[in-house]
């Protein structure tokens, strides 16, 4: 499964819900996620990629799309 997949599934999970938002399609503007879901999401990434984020990186640009979500995550590894 590649990256960007794995991003969708853990953000389906987050928001239960059958979504496939495009790459660059803004994930709170699509109601896919909001503040309240953007922490249980980055759980989920911390989860399924091995990694930790920061609360300071806890913003929704970074996370605002799949795209930005994957480029954040290769930066970590």
């Amino acid at each position: 499964m590649d990256q960007q997949a794995r991003i969708l599934k853990v953000l389906q999970k987050t928001s239960n819900k059958e979504i496939t938002p495009s790459p660059d399609e803004s994930l709170f503007v699509s109601g896919a996620l909001d503040s309240f879901a953007l922490t249980d999401f980055v759980t989920g990434l911390e989860e399924e990629f091995g990694v930790t984020i920061p609360d300071s990186d806890l913003s929704a640009r970074k996370f605002d799309t799949i795209t930005k979500v994957a480029a954040y995550l290769n930066a970590k590894a």
